[in-house]
């Protein structure tokens, strides 16, 4: 499994930023790439056009086309995650055309979010990093979703 993490420059230097573990924790298995709104990366616009990569999106996204909506992430091996604020998030999407076009599938899950160090969350949205280990558990990857919960948790008791 691979993650791409399409994060706003703003990110990088916050202290709350969880797409750091991330990174951290899947190494080679995650990528950060720095949203460009007017250049944006080649690489990942060519994964999009191909068809290799889905998107995580939140299940009451704004603007999202439920006919674009996939079911099941068992068909793939390449996901974007949006590494951001809620705020920033959606400036991204809005404004990267491409991502419009992506194929989005979105996490079915019972229990809140865990993540303490941010104001202004959306009900029932998780951290970058909740997300990843959510994902990671889905693609039957206990062991590193296991190690990313644990520097999660110690990370959000920070």
């Amino acid at each position: 499994m691979k993650v791409y993490l399409l994060t706003h420059e703003r990110e990088l230097n916050k202290s709350s930023n969880t797409g750091r573990l991330v990174s951290k924790c899947l190494k080679d298995q995650a990528e950060v790439i720095i949203w460009k709104r007017k250049e944006p990366n080649s690489n990942l616009v060519k994964l999009i056009e191909s068809g290799e990569l889905v998107m995580l999106f939140p299940s009451q996204g704004e603007g999202v086309d439920s006919n674009s909506k996939i079911e099941s992430i068992d068909s793939f091996e390449s996901f974007i995650l949006l590494d951001s604020t809620w705020q920033e998030a959606r400036k991204i999407y809005n404004r990267s055309a491409y991502l419009k076009q992506t194929q989005k599938i979105s996490l079915q899950i019972d229990k809140p979010s865990s993540y303490r160090k941010r104001r202004n969350q959306i009900e029932g949205g998780l951290s970058t990093a909740e997300c990843v280990i959510e994902l990671l558990k889905q693609k039957k990857d206990l062991r590193l979703a296991a190690l990313l919960q644990e520097e999660f948790d110690r990370f959000n008791l920070m």
